[in-house]
């Protein structure tokens, strides 16, 4: 096999696992939703309610895809399409495997961080194109957010970074053939959930979404396929910020017995089941609030993991 055909077989066979995990998560979190809310979840449709997830695909591309006349239609149909190509973008450095990845770059955590960071201009754009008043306020909130994680988020993958001494994803999973960095750095690893979880916009941190104050927030005027993106966008973005967290901090395809993307899998799932249940655990609050604590607690913990790692790796060099 060629190495052109190989990198299209590998993109395609990435985007196709990428969507039908992003289509089963919503039956997934349901169900644990559920379970832990001690409620039924869907169990109705097929078996196990399977096939509610269908059903709402169905209804998905057979609604209305309807742009307001109030709206500036070109950024109203462009917000959807950006969410969903950032965050694809960024799957195109993830390392399944030593062998199954998109593209190796040797800044694949810069590219992440620098894919993650246009992601809010979706939010950004659908808020303001909307021309309406509760998906602006929502757009505001996610602009605000942003100031409140961005910085804490980059700084707490420096630690993970001056370990393996580069920014490459590979080098970074192979420095942790006897050591998973979740345990030197478990202060990073901390930080970075709970920045994903904003990044995410998720439970706790669903504030420019947050729809017993706004409706729907910045998606409020969406609807049909538009509004679908962005439903299937935020757990495609679950799922990146699962692999990225399993990648830096749990060794990645790494582990005994198992094939390697057996364990990439499970341990992905697992962070997955824990970005759920933070949705079934705690309560939002307010946008100044997540802001304040990042500034005021979590930006400087962040520095303060990253001067403990540099200390600890210029004694170790001694």
């Amino acid at each position: 096999m060629s190495e052109t055909v190989r990198s299209l077989v590998t993109i395609a066979g990435v985007l196709l696992s990428i969507l039908t995990l992003a289509g089963l998560l919503i039956w997934v979190e349901r169900r644990l939703l559920a379970l832990w809310q001690d409620r039924l979840g869907p169990n109705r449709l097929g078996p196990l309610g399977l096939g509610q997830v269908v059903a709402d695909v169905i209804k998905i591309i057979s609604k209305e895809d309807w742009v307001p006349p109030f709206a500036d239609k070109p950024l109203f149909i462009l917000a959807p399409a950006v969410i969903m190509t950032t965050t694809l973008l960024s799957f195109a450095v993830v390392a399944f495997t030593p062998s199954i990845a998109v593209v190796h770059l040797d800044i694949g955590l810069l590219f992440f961080l620098g894919m993650s960071s246009l992601g809010v201009y979706s939010v950004v754009i659908a808020g303001w194109s909307s021309n309406s008043k509760y998906p602006l306020l929502g757009s505001m909130r996610a602009a605000a957010q942003m100031f409140g994680y961005e910085i804490f988020m980059g700084l707490s993958l420096m630690g993970v970074v001056m370990q393996a001494r580069s920014f490459d994803l590979r080098t970074i999973v192979l420095a942790q053939h006897a050591l998973w960095n979740c345990i030197p750095q478990c202060i990073g690893l901390a930080i970075f959930f709970i920045a994903g979880l904003a990044e995410a916009r998720r439970l706790p941190f669903d504030l420019p979404e947050a729809e017993n104050e706004l409706v729907a927030g910045y998606h409020t005027e969406y609807s049909g396929m538009k509004f679908g993106m962005f439903f299937v966008g935020e757990y495609v973005g679950i799922l990146l910020i699962s692999s990225f967290i399993t990648m830096l901090f749990f060794g990645g395809w790494q582990g005994p017995l198992l094939p390697p993307m057996a364990w990439f899998a499970i341990k992905t799932l697992l962070i997955v089941a824990l970005f759920i249940l933070s949705r079934a655990a705690l309560s939002r609050p307010r946008y100044d609030q997540l802001i304040a604590f990042g500034w005021k607690f979590l930006l400087p913990l962040s520095i303060l993991n990253l001067f403990i790692t540099g200390a600890t790796l210029l004694l170790g060099d001694r």
